[in-house]
């Protein structure tokens, strides 16, 4: 997956330590891993303005129908049917719009009203509004956030589930090289060859110096095998989506990242403030509480890999989590 570097999304931008680091992965490197679902997860580059609010708000008022809306990704479906069921399971009228487009088209239609509710990315989505955060974190990502949304608009409680870059090797090299953390590849990295989309190595090549101290013996453009190549051993590290199936299908290990080279994408929910209340916002918080990227790539292995219908294991999930 690809997105320009101004704009990171569903793991399209990275962080770093020092402040002028901090921005240029915060906005940059997220960007550059690739995902069985397309680049940016909601398709926008981050230059193009954020669509004006309409006057003529056309959704129902707090306690009406909550219309919830998602991208034309399999990941964001199965978000916005994780939100769908989760609203009616609370009593919550509930209208479903999945699969619209891109962010330009979804945020203007929640500003206007037309859309209550949106599964975001906290990171990309701060990206596309023109913010910037120091820490590559998810506390400060969200306190930009609440400073860079209109007033009509408002970001609930962030999930631990991420889909953002990581760097994965397989479980073969990981026990090699006694590799957890991107961090254990300082030192060993020089016998390593890294693979990834084609602007990876000028994105991230010094960043991860810069942080990590890493410097790798060669940088191979892979592309949309990343996943594959990783594990057939053509490349030893991979950069690839913390939600991409390939994961767990080939058995991948992704490196933590203690440093927070890559910044936060947290699934996160957007919502028009006039078009939710309370019941809807504690379902839509609940949500996040249980969510996390283990728990969100295997569903995204049932969706993409096994061609589960998203709505039955969105309501899978929910019940498994006590949520219906």
């Amino acid at each position: 997956m690809s997105t320009s570097a101004s704009a990171p999304l569903r793991g399209v931008p990275a962080g770093r330590r020092a402040a002028a680091l901090a921005a240029l992965a915060a906005l940059a490197l997220t960007a550059t891993a690739c995902s069985s679902s397309g680049g940016d997860p909601l398709g926008g580059n981050g230059s193009a303005a954020p669509a004006p609010a309409d006057s003529g708000s056309a959704g129902a008022p707090a306690g009406g129908t909550v219309v919830v809306g998602s991208a034309n990704f399999p990941e964001n479906v199965l978000l916005g049917s994780i939100y769908s069921q989760a609203l009616k399971a609370k009593g919550v009228k509930v209208e479903e719009k999945f699969n619209i487009g891109s962010r330009e088209v979804l945020y203007g239609q929640l500003q206007s009203g037309s859309l209550s509710v949106l599964p975001e990315y906290n990171g990309s989505l701060l990206a596309y509004l023109g913010g910037k955060s120091a820490d590559p974190g998810t506390n400060a990502v969200n306190a930009e956030l609440a400073k860079t949304l209109p007033a009509s608009l408002a970001i609930l409680d962030s999930s631990p589930a991420e889909d953002k870059d990581t760097l994965s090797v397989s479980q073969e090299t990981a026990d090699k090289y006694k590799l957890t953390s991107i961090a254990d590849l300082a030192g060993k990295a020089g016998e390593l060859t890294i693979g990834g989309p084609p602007e990876f190595k000028s994105r991230q090549e010094q960043p991860l110096k810069d942080v990590y101290g890493v410097t790798f013996k060669e940088w191979k453009s892979t592309g949309e095998t990343t996943a594959n190549a990783v594990k057939d051993g053509s490349v030893q590290v991979g950069n690839v989506f913390s939600t991409d199936p390939k994961i767990t299908q080939l058995k991948l290990v992704p490196l933590t990242d203690p440093k927070n080279l890559f910044a936060a994408q947290n699934v996160t929910p957007l919502v028009n403030k006039a078009k939710v209340d309370t019941t809807a916002t504690g379902a839509l918080n609940a949500v996040s509480a249980k969510l996390d990227t283990p728990g969100l790539l295997a569903l995204m292995k049932k969706v993409a890999v096994d061609k589960e219908d998203p709505s039955a294991v969105a309501k899978e999930w929910l019940k498994s989590n006590g949520l219906s």
